[in-house]
Formats: structure tokens, C-alpha cells, sequence
């Protein structure tokens, strides 16, 4: 292979998509230009249609070329498919005796033994598979494979535009129609948990890209005027303006100003100024704003930069509610209240919305759920799960559909039997009234010993219900959620006004703010264009904040503004030595310097701590402790980095054990060296509300824990049935055990 020279044409394809040639062309140029160089007989490109969930043969060199469109491969199916699904080369001397092989007549592709192919990814994201094949004697080498996987790593991003773009003109086809038989295999379907709950609803299909697609291939018979497009901008500007009012109602959170992109645009004169000079030209309002947002797309689409990617989304949201409200349609609002939501894709600031206009349950298909999504599911009390059924996006609206989100089933239309046995299941489960009445005061084990119950908050609402369960306190406030559901930085006084708020509702309680803890799966899109291939291990958390002086300086100065008066903690995360801790240490005084010489009240005193997530901080704990003034435990990422685990990766899930013998015994070592020298130290991730961990804890000295609020009444039970001596035997024999599966069966 002529290795350079094919990835420097490669590179030139970029220039020619962006000099608008058609994207046919685009991928038909792309095949030839691989062939040529790899010497190869054929040369393919499958793209991965994620709503059907096939590979669909979309260029082709040496191929019949008739093929194009009709040859489909289900995920995973064929070597093609193969390829994909286990994001790796496959190669083959003798490809048709490979029990994968898939055999499709009349594109005479049987006459080449030797076939490679690798996929084609960006990031998490699969776009398709690039596949070479040759006669018999043309076997390919390991240079070969190396070659084609650096060309198809090159090919992804220019591949990735041009599949969006197919996806903005692809006409709404028979297939998109919704069905009028349900299938068996979507009365029963089993899916991940997102959110916990329950939700029995009518549901319906939302799918933005889908509307769109429909806009632009729809004939807008009715004439509109210049008048007409003003009222629907000022229409939609007072709609987003009381969207935002509601959520931020709802939530009290800085968060609530996500639709500020959407109104910015509104006021944008090139855009208006764009669509006013085509309407006056005679162009028909509606295909005038399509005109000018397509602009907007196809600009955004072929942008390198994440940011203006990103926009995409705005726009897209904007339009379909601006032509909607230029046709006098109804809003999108009154459909979703008391609906479940079946979506193919999901962003924090759709989240909100939906829980804004009343939506009663959201089933994701075929994405995944990242943590910092599911965490706000759960703070909005929104019953998710995750199921690839992309059958599901075909369900007819308003069929009733219930989500069992604690074990992760849907029932479309489900029978009287299964609604009859849920209500009983239902009726036997205490109600948060219920469970508010059984709270104590002070959590005690049997015998009376005392241990103090905090509460992880995500958003404001959540405080409400963890003070009515009367927590001791917040052990943990993500700050970083304002950040994410935004798309744009919030100011000093948006995120004052956010943690004040907290304080006063916290009413003289402790509370504890950790800065922002980004990076890994909690992206800032709008912040920075750097891509790393191990983001959890990156420029995340204290380094981010570290080396974003700026913005950690504001985050700092807000925190310490609003604890004035307060029991005010500041809690640093993934903290991996003594240097960063005092670097992050020094820029907390900073601030308490600047702001007492403007003689602006604040907390001078704050406690600093830091959350103790990484290994490396274990055999460190006694010096920390000489340091920092407190400790929290963020075990979820503690235990996927003791063991090496990502718990958000299907394929290894099953492997993320918390009581892995090594993290059991880490545990004990960090919970003995705080004790020891007089340092609070709780426990905040799941391992403090799952009650199979509490008696390990309690046992090795744990006596504060810090859970999201609905699991409060839960724990405080099991606690209340601990005895310490008894505890501390268990922990005992649990850290004697080398073998996982000994601590299981103890467990058991």
C-alpha cells in the first residue's frame, strides 16, 4: 500500500466535501481513491443506520454497482458486520468459508477470497465499516491492516458529515410510517435502568431529526407573509422566555437559562435578515426559514470545532418550533404533559424541558446513558431505561406503554394481568409521605450507636425532598450540573445565586460543595476543542479547574460568597497528590484575600477536603490528613480505577465488583487513617445506599454516609438492625477472604 500518499488524498476529500460536491460523488471518489492505492480488486463503504440498526452498502468499487443500497447487513451480521460490532479489523484469506460469511447473489463479490475490514468510529460514535477485498493470491499483511485502520480513522469525521447530511434530505420513506400491528416482540422488551420508577402512560414518539426531515421534504401549500414570520419569531421568543421561567421555577437552578442559544438566534440579523430578503424575493415563509437553517446545518455539520457542532442541535430544536408556530400548530408542550417520551436521543437540556412540560417517563432507544445523565433523570424523578428495539420508534402515538424502571422492563399495551399485578406491587410500596413519617431524626444502630445520613444533591429540587426526610446535612453537591446543561458558561452571580439558595435551604446544616468535576462522560461542549482518547483519565476535575484558573477562581469566590454565615465545606474532586490539593488550596485564599479587600461579605473559614477516588491516595492518607480537614469517598470511580474497570462499558460491566478484595481492604486503610487522626470521612457513592455494603462499612468505622435523598428512609432501616460488634466481625471476615467469590457468597 502507498500508505502516505493515500492518507494525504485522503485529507484532500475534506476540501472537496466542503466545496459542496455531492455526497454520492463524495463516497464513489473515496472507494476509487482507497482501491487505487491499496491495490485492491474491490473497495467498499457501508454506513451504520442507527435507527434500523443495519449496515447499508452505500459506495462501492468493483462491486456490482447496483448493489448500492441493496445490500444490508444487520448489526453484527456477516464479516462486515462482525467488524462493527466488535470494533475491530477482520481479516480473511478464505472469507466465504467463515461461518460469519453472508452471501448475497448478483453483486459478484464471490470471486474474491481475501477480504479486510475495518471500522469506521469517532469516539463512542459508530459511523460504518471500509472493507477491501482481493483474489486468492493477494493475501493482506499486518502493514496492510495497519494502513486501512489509519485511513478509516481519517475517514471518520468527513464520512460522519456526510452521513448527517444524507440523514437531512433522506425523504420520510415507507419505513419511517408508524405500524398498525404491534409486533409480539415489542409487547415485552427488556432495557437498562436510567432513572428508578414506574410510569404507566400514553406514549409518543419524539424524534427532532425526523421532523425535520419532514419539514424539509414537505409541500407548504398555504401562502404566509412577511407579518406572518414576524408574529411566529415573536410567538416562539414568548414561548422560550416562559419555558425558561418554568424550568427555572421548577429547579431554582442557574440551569433553568438553557434555552438562551435558542433566543439568541431569534435576535441574529443574519439570520432573520436572511430569511426577510428571501420572502420578500417571493419565497413562501416556511421554505424561506429551511432555506437559511439548512445553511446554518451543513456550515455547522462540516465545522471542526465541537461548539459549533453543537449548534446543530439549536438550531434544529428552533426551527421545528418557529415553522410550527408559523402554521399555527400546536405546541409541542401540550403533547409530552402526561406522556411517556420514546426518543432515540436524549441531552440534559431535553431532560429539563420534558420535565418541565410534564412528561411521565422517557425510554431511550439505541443510545446509552451517561452517568451525569441518569443522575439528573433520577433528581427529576423521571423513570428511564435504555433498550436497543429500534421498533420501538415505530409504536403508534398515544398507545399506552409502562415502564418498569427498577428492574428494567417495558409492556407496550400491556394486559389488564400485568396492569393488575404492578397495582399490587405498587400498593404494598411505602409512598414518599409515608416514608417522611418513618424518618427519624437520628439514625442509631441497635446498639446506639450513631451515624449521621447526609444527602448528594444535583439540583435544587432535590433538597426539598432530602429536608423533609430530615438528612443531617448535604455531603455532597455536584456543582457541575448548572455547567453541563448549559451551553455556555455560567457567570459568578448565576452560580452565586444557585449555591445560595442551597444554604438557605439547607437552614445552618453543613453542606459541602465540590468544584467542578468534569471530564471522562461529563463534557463542557462549549468549553475547549481538546479530544483525548482516555478522557477518564484526562484533563478532568481539580486538573481542569487547576488549569482553568479563571473559571475555578469564579466557581471559588460564589461558593464562598454564598456560605456566608454557613457551615460551609468546599470539597475537591479527584485530587491525586499533596501538590494539587495545596495548589487548589492556595486559590481558595486567593479569593478570601480579593474578596475581603472589596469588603464583600463572605466566608473567610472554610473546611477544604477532598474526595478520595484515585489509588494512589490510600498509602498517602496519613500525610492528606495532615492537610485537607475532611474526606469523602466517591467509590464509583474509586472502584473502577482500583480494579480497572469502566462500569458505563456493557461489555465488562458484569466486572465492576464493589467488593473486589483489594477495594475492600483500600477502604479499610483510607476509613482507619482518617479516624485516626481525627478526620471526618464519609461515604457518597453507591456503595452508601446499597444495604448488602452498610454492615462491611459500619464494621471497618464508617459513621457517615451521604446518599441521593430517596434511599434515606431505605438505609436508616438496615442501620437501625446493625449491631457494631457484629459488624465489625463481618467486615473481619470479609477482608480475610483473597477471592471474589468468597465475598460473594458471604454477601449472598
Amino acid at each position: 500500500m502507498d500508505n502516505k500518499k493515500l492518507l494525504y488524498e485522503i485529507s484532500e476529500l475534506n476540501n472537496l466535501f466542503r466545496e459542496g460536491t455531492g455526497i454520492e460523488g463524495l463516497l464513489k471518489k473515496t472507494v476509487e481513491m482507497v482501491a487505487s492505492h491499496t491495490d485492491s480488486d474491490v473497495c467498499s463503504i457501508y454506513l451504520y443506520n442507527t435507527e434500523t440498526n443495519e449496515l447499508v452498502l452505500n459506495a462501492t468499487h468493483g462491486l456490482n454497482p447496483e448493489s448500492i443500497g441493496y445490500v444490508k447487513l444487520k448489526y453484527g451480521q456477516g464479516l462486515t458486520g462482525l467488524a462493527l460490532k466488535e470494533m475491530r479489523p477482520v481479516c480473511e484469506t478464505d472469507a466465504a468459508h467463515n461461518p460469519n460469511y453472508k452471501f448475497f447473489p448478483g453483486i459478484h463479490e464471490e470471486r474474491y477470497d481475501c477480504f479486510l475490514a475495518v471500522p469506521i468510529a469517532r469516539g463512542i460514535s459508530k459511523i460504518g465499516v471500509l472493507t477491501l477485498q482481493r483474489e486468492k493470491e493477494k493475501s493482506f499483511s499486518e502493514s496492510d491492516i495497519t494502513a486501512l485502520v489509519a485511513a478509516a480513522s481519517q475517514l471518520a469525521d468527513i464520512i460522519e458529515n456526510a452521513r448527517f447530511l444524507m440523514a437531512m434530505h433522506e425523504p420520510v420513506t415507507e419505513r419511517e410510517k408508524t405500524i398498525d400491528v404491534l409486533p409480539e416482540e415489542l409487547k415485552f422488551v427488556r432495557g437498562k435502568i436510567a432513572s428508578e420508577g414506574f410510569a404507566y402512560a400514553p406514549s409518543i414518539v419524539t424524534d427532532k431529526k425526523k421532523n425535520l426531515t419532514a419539514m424539509l421534504h414537505h409541500q407548504f401549500d398555504d401562502k404566509y407573509t412577511l407579518d406572518d414570520f414576524h408574529e411566529a419569531i415573536n410567538k416562539t421568543s414568548s414561548q422560550l422566555e416562559k419555558l425558561q421561567e418554568k424550568v427555572g421555577q421548577k429547579l431554582s437552578d442557574s440551569a433553568s437559562l438553557i434555552f438562551a442559544a435558542h433566543l439568541v438566534i431569534l435576535q441574529d440579523k443574519y439570520f432573520i435578515g436572511g430569511v426577510e430578503e428571501l420572502i420578500k424575493n417571493d419565497l413562501n415563509p416556511p421554505d424561506a426559514i429551511l432555506k437559511i437553517a439548512k445553511g446554518y446545518i451543513e456550515s455547522f455539520a462540516t465545522s471542526n470545532s465541537t461548539y459549533m457542532q453543537e449548534k446543530i442541535q439549536d438550531i434544529e430544536d428552533l426551527i421545528v418550533r418557529l415553522i410550527n408556530n408559523l402554521l399555527c400548530e400546536s405546541e409541542e408542550a401540550v403533547k409530552v404533559k402526561g406522556k411517556i417520551i420514546i426518543t432515540r436521543e436524549l441531552y440534559p437540556s431535553d431532560l429539563l424541558i420534558l420535565s418541565s412540560e410534564g412528561a411521565t417517563g422517557i425510554i431511550l432507544v439505541g443510545g446509552t446513558v451517561t452517568s451525569h445523565l441518569s443522575i439528573l433523570a433520577s433528581s427529576l424523578r423521571i423513570p428511564m431505561i435504555v433498550c436497543n428495539n429500534y421498533g420501538l420508534l415505530d409504536v403508534p402515538d398515544e398507545i399506552p406503554v409502562l415502564i418498569d424502571a427498577e428492574i428494567g422492563n417495558l409492556y407496550v399495551d400491556p394486559s389488564d394481568e400485568i396492569l393488575e399485578r404492578f397495582e399490587q406491587q405498587q400498593k404494598a410500596k411505602q409512598t414518599l409521605d409515608q416514608q417522611k413519617l418513618t424518618m427519624k431524626p437520628v439514625t442509631n444502630t441497635l446498639d446506639g450507636t450513631q451515624v449521621h445520613l447526609f444527602a448528594n444533591i444535583n439540583l435544587l429540587a432535590d433538597l426539598k425532598v432530602a429536608c423533609e426526610l430530615r438528612c443531617e446535612g448535604v455531603g455532597l453537591y455536584r456543582s457541575e450540573f448548572p455547567f453541563m446543561i448549559r451551553r455556555n458558561l455560567p457567570t459568578e452571580t448565576e452560580q452565586f445565586m444557585t449555591y445560595s439558595k442551597l444554604v438557605q435551604l439547607v437552614e445552618g446544616r453543613p453542606v459541602t460543595l465540590r468544584t467542578l468535576d468534569i471530564g471522562g462522560d461529563k463534557i463542557l461542549s462549549y468549553y475547549g476543542e481538546t479530544k483525548e482518547q482516555n478522557p477518564a483519565m484526562g484533563l478532568r476535575s481539580i486538573r481542569f479547574s487547576l488549569q482553568n484558573k479563571s473559571v475555578f477562581s469564579e466557581q471559588i469566590r460564589a461558593m464562598l460568597r454564598a456560605g456566608v454565615n454557613a457551615d460551609l465545606r468546599i470539597m475537591f474532586p479527584m485530587v491525586s497528590s499533596i501538590d494539587e490539593f495545596c495548589a487548589a488550596r492556595n486559590i481558595v485564599h486567593e479569593c478570601i484575600d480579593e474578596l475581603g479587600k472589596k469588603n464583600i461579605e463572605h466566608n473567610s473559614k472554610p473546611k477544604l477536603g477532598i474526595m478520595v477516588e484515585l489509588p494512589c491516595i490510600v498509602d498517602l492518607m496519613d500525610e492528606f490528613a495532615k492537610e485537607a480537614e475532611f474526606f469523602s469517598v466517591g467509590t464509583n470511580d474509586f472502584i473502577q480505577f482500583m480494579i480497572g474497570i469502566d462500569r458505563t462499558n456493557e461489555n465488562i460491566a458484569a466486572s465492576y465488583v464493589p467488593h473486589h478484595p483489594s477495594v475492600l481492604r483500600a477502604l479499610k486503610k483510607v476509613v482507619q487513617s482518617a479516624n485516626k487522626n481525627n478526620r471526618p470521612i464519609s461515604i457518597c457513592g453507591d456503595m452508601a445506599h446499597e444495604e448488602k455494603y452498610i454492615p462491611f462499612l459500619l464494621g471497618i468505622g464508617v459513621r457517615i454516609l451521604s446518599m441521593d435523598p430517596r434511599f434515606l428512609p431505605r438505609i436508616q432501616q438496615a442501620i437501625s438492625k446493625i449491631d457494631i460488634a457484629k459488624a465489625e466481625s463481618i467486615a473481619e471476615n470479609m477482608l480475610s477472604k483473597s477471592k471474589i467469590s468468597e465475598v460473594t457468597q458471604m454477601l449472598e
